[in-house]
């Protein structure tokens, strides 16, 4: 504990309900009801060349996931884009992260909360790349996990809610406990899903596979990675994957605001060699994310 820079003891500012105020002020109630309740959804963006990439989708996902947790955001999806450029450039950021969030406040504190405030809070931190190009191309070590990725009909798994984010960190520790950097998780059918907090497709006789997003999220870099793969005419086949098909894909990687494009090169017992795919789709996401800055 001692290397870490906790969170909320940094120098900047965050936008809070409407304004920007010093770092170490933003702070709320221990009744919140999104502590107590998950009643919180977020968002996880990247700052390439100061510019927030896809931060019009973003900020429409957050609005709509809080309409998925039955409220509603009390800035538009303008006001959230106005905002998030501001404490971005007054953090004087230029690669980094930034982390929007809404939650139910302190105003009633049990299951029923219709009468609670709606707060908004952006964050922002420098945050470059986790690896470099050839450093990610050695590929992660998956295991996969016990937990399971809930039914659509058990959850709102359309949003980008907190709550569903417990069963990834208890996944993500034992991966780390067991020596590994991540999990797979499965869904409550048994077929893959997605890591712990990205998206994953697989790569047999040149064409991709991707699970189909129907019980999580359809992620804002997992639809950009489509959107390359076309454009180099590879085709991606969405459908479900049973387990067992992993023994079939030659290459593997995931796709997510923190990962970008990472290869994997193994998954419990299932092993992939990060080659020519992979390298060609993590330099052309580089190429876009930072022509879209250049070009903002």
């Amino acid at each position: 504990m001692a290397d870490l820079m906790p969170f909320d003891d940094r120098d900047g500012t965050i936008w809070f309900n409407g304004k920007l105020i010093a770092w170490r002020e933003a702070s709320v109630h221990v009744l919140t009801h999104g502590l107590h309740y998950a009643s919180c959804v977020f968002e996880g963006e990247r700052v390439y060349d100061g510019q927030v990439f896809r931060l019009a989708e973003h900020s429409e996902r957050l609005a709509n996931s809080a309409r998925i947790l039955d409220f509603i955001l009390p800035y538009s999806v303008a006001e959230i884009m106005q905002a998030t450029k501001q404490v971005v450039a007054a953090n004087k950021i230029a690669d980094g992260y930034v982390r929007p969030l809404a939650w139910r406040g302190s105003e009633m504190m049990g299951v029923s909360a219709q009468q609670s405030r709606i707060n908004v809070a952006i964050a922002t931190w420098i945050w470059p790349s986790y690896f470099t190009p050839e450093a990610r191309m050695q590929g992660l070590r998956l295991t996969i996990s016990d937990w399971r990725r809930p039914a659509p009909n058990t959850a709102p798994t359309a949003a980008k809610a907190a709550g569903l984010y417990m069963i990834c960190t208890l996944s993500k520790h034992a991966a780390e406990r067991a020596g590994f950097d991540d999990a797979l998780m499965l869904d409550w059918r048994g077929q893959v899903a997605e890591s712990t907090g990205a998206n994953i497709f697989f790569v047999k006789d040149g064409k991709l596979h991707t699970p189909t997003p129907d019980c999580f999220l359809d992620g804002i870099t997992r639809r950009a990675v489509i959107g390359l793969a076309r454009a180099r005419n590879i085709e991606v086949v969405e459908r479900a994957i049973p387990a067992a098909d992993m023994a079939d894909f030659d290459e593997c990687f995931l796709t997510g605001t923190a990962a970008e494009v990472t290869p994997v090169r193994e998954i419990g017992a299932y092993r992939f060699t990060p080659g020519a795919v992979c390298r060609a789709l993590i330099a052309d996401f580089e190429r876009t994310v930072r022509a879209s800055a250049a070009a903002a």
